[in-house]
C-alpha cells in the first residue's frame, strides 16, 4: 500500500503564517483574483518535497511532464532553447552550468510530500486547484519575464530567487523564441525571496524570476477555464450520457409541402435543434452531473496501481492522485458521478472533503456504499487508514 497522510482542513478563520497573518478569508476577500501578495516566511524551515537527485530521476520517466529551458544570453541566434522531458540519464547540464532551469509539472500525483504541501491551500476550492510544479534552476536561471491567465503562489524551497514584478500593460511576446517572454516587460516591484518566502500573483501580473545561485521554487497553480472550451467539454458529457431518444422524441414533419428550393434548410428543423439543445442544457442535474465528471477527470498520464478489498472497521484514505468532488446531488471521484442522498451522501461529502474517513464513519456507510469503497480500493483509488 502507498502511504498516504490524513490532512486536516485548514481553519478559514484564524490568522495563518502561510497568507502573511491573514485569515484564509481576509486573504481571498482582500488578495484573491485582485492584487499580489508578498509573505515573508510563510513556511519557516521549510524543505523540498524532493530532492535535487530525486527530482533529475522524475524528469527521465515517461510518465511525469518536465520540461528544460536554457538561457544563452551571448547566443543572439538562440538566446532561449526549450526541450521536453523524458531526460535520458546524465542528459541534464550540470547545476555547475549557470542559465538552466528544469520545469516537473504535477509533482503532487508522484511525491507524497508535495501532495501534502499542496493541500495546505485547499482553502480555496478543489475544481480550482490544479497542481504543483517544482522549478529547479542553476544560478541565473529562469523562464524570462512572462505571464500567467492564473492564479499562482511562489514558494521558494532551497536558496534565493530574486523576483520582478509588474502590471500586464503590454502583452506583445518577443518572436522567434519557443516560449511566450514579453518583449516589453516594465518591472514596478523586486523582491529576492530566500526559503520560506512566497509570493501571490493573481492572472495577468507579469513576472520574471531569476535565481540567485542554485534553488527550487513551487509554483501552486490554478485552473482557470476557458469558457468555449470547457463548455464544449461538459456539453460533450451531457451528450455521451443522452439515453437513446424514444420514438415520440424524433423529428417529424407530416406538414412540409413540396419544395422548389430543396437546398434551404427547414424553418421547423431549425426550431427543432433549438428546441433540442434548450432542453438539454436546461436540465440543472444534468448540467451539475456532466460539471463535476469534467472537473475530476483524471490527465491522460494518470494511472493507479491495483490495490485489495477493504477489512472491515478500518478507515479509509484517498491516494493522492483521486480526485473527489460533490454537489448536491452526486458524488464525484475521478470522472464518475454517483447519485447520492441521506446519511451515505453526508459521509462520501466528508470522505471528499478530509480526503479521509475513519473508521467508526466507514462503519456508519450502508452495505452498497461500502461495497463502492471496496470498489475503489481494488482499482486503487482509496487505501486502508493504517
Amino acid at each position: 500500500m502507498i502511504a498516504q497522510a490524513t490532512i486536516p482542513p485548514m481553519q478559514i478563520t484564524t490568522e495563518q503564517a502561510l497568507l502573511g497573518g491573514l485569515s484564509a478569508q481576509a486573504f481571498m476577500q482582500r488578495h484573491w483574483q485582485k492584487k499580489p501578495l508578498l509573505i515573508r516566511q510563510a513556511i519557516p524551515g521549510v524543505a523540498p518535497p524532493v530532492s535535487r537527485a530525486a527530482l533529475f530521476a522524475l524528469a527521465e520517466r515517461d510518465d511525469v511532464e518536465s520540461r528544460l529551458v536554457v538561457h544563452d544570453e551571448g547566443n543572439e541566434l538562440r538566446p532561449w532553447r526549450l526541450r521536453h522531458g523524458p531526460f535520458g540519464p546524465r542528459s541534464l547540464p550540470s547545476p555547475k552550468r549557470p542559465g538552466w532551469t528544469l520545469l516537473v509539472q504535477g509533482l503532487d500525483l508522484h511525491v507524497q510530500a508535495a501532495h501534502e504541501l499542496l493541500a495546505r491551500f485547499r482553502f480555496v476550492p478543489d475544481a480550482r486547484l490544479d497542481d504543483l510544479m517544482l522549478s529547479y534552476a542553476s544560478h541565473g536561471g529562469g523562464v524570462g519575464p512572462h505571464f500567467d491567465s492564473y492564479d499562482v503562489f511562489l514558494l521558494q524551497v532551497h536558496g534565493r530567487r530574486r523576483w520582478r514584478i509588474g502590471r500586464l500593460k503590454d502583452p506583445e511576446l518577443q518572436p522567434g523564441v519557443p516560449l511566450k517572454i514579453l518583449a516589453n516587460f516594465r518591472a514596478e516591484q523586486e523582491w529576492l525571496l530566500e526559503a520560506g518566502d512566497m509570493l501571490y500573483l493573481p492572472p495577468r501580473w507579469a513576472h520574471d524570476g531569476v535565481a540567485d545561485g542554485e534553488c527550487m521554487t513551487c509554483s501552486i497553480g490554478f485552473r482557470a477555464p476557458e469558457r468555449a472550451r470547457f463548455g464544449s467539454e461538459v456539453l460533450q458529457r451531457m451528450l455521451d450520457a443522452a439515453e437513446m431518444p424514444a420514438a415520440d422524441t424524433l423529428y417529424r414533419d407530416p406538414q412540409q409541402t413540396a419544395t422548389a428550393t430543396p437546398a434551404q434548410i427547414p424553418d421547423a428543423l431549425r426550431e427543432f435543434t433549438a428546441d433540442a439543445l434548450a432542453r438539454l442544457v436546461g436540465e440543472p442535474r444534468a448540467t451539475a452531473c456532466a460539471l463535476g465528471e469534467v472537473l475530476t477527470d483524471l490527465k491522460a498520464d494518470v494511472w493507479f496501481d491495483a490495490g485489495s478489498a477493504l477489512r472491515h472497521h478500518v478507515g479509509v484514505v484517498l491516494d493522492r492522485r483521486t480526485r473527489m468532488m460533490y454537489d448536491r446531488w452526486h458524488v464525484f471521484i475521478n470522472g464518475e458521478s454517483f447519485v447520492a442522498a441521506g446519511r451515505d451522501a453526508t459521509l462520501m461529502r466528508r470522505l471528499a472533503d478530509a480526503r479521509s474517513l475513519s473508521a467508526s464513519n466507514a462503519a456508519a456507510l450502508s452495505a452498497q456504499a461500502w461495497a463502492l469503497l471496496n470498489q475503489w480500493a481494488r482499482v486503487g483509488w482509496l487505501h486502508a487508514d493504517r
